[in-house]
């Protein structure tokens, strides 16, 4: 994993998705990166899933109005343009994804590996309120 903080959009996998991002008009990329997390059932969870997810969890909580402090300029400029869209359908599964992401991923083995784990969670945790605020 290309990652050199903690962040959201801290690595290569959610900067290269959200490229993908910026070329979209629709939700379709959002919910497709919340849904290769949470329909993977009991499978191993891989890294670069679980960069996608979390960056599509930031979009979501942004749209609602609840941004990341230090959302990229790219995503800023994608959620203002696209601001007119509901995105409150993703927020389930925003949610769903990020608590499968925290316990049982390939993400979290490597947060555990450096000891980093207890910083993550603080950025994955701030994530869950902002989604879950109203």
């Amino acid at each position: 994993m290309g990652a050199w903080d903690i962040g959201s959009f801290d690595n290569d996998g959610a900067c290269d998705w959200l490229c993908d991002l910026e070329r979209s008009s629709d939700t379709s990329l959002i919910s497709a990166a919340l849904c290769a997390v949470t329909n993977i059932g009991d499978e191993y969870l891989e890294a670069p899933d679980c960069c996608n997810a979390l960056a599509a969890a930031e979009i979501v909580a942004a749209i609602r109005g609840h941004p990341l402090s230090n959302l990229p300029g790219e995503a800023k400029q994608w959620v203002d343009a696209h601001r007119c869209l509901d995105a409150s359908s993703l927020v389930a599964s925003a949610l769903a994804a990020i608590q499968r992401i925290r316990t049982n991923s390939e993400l979290k083995e490597l947060w555990d590996e450096v000891d980093e784990t207890s910083r993550w969670l603080v950025t994955v945790d701030d994530l869950t309120t902002r989604l879950n605020a109203q």
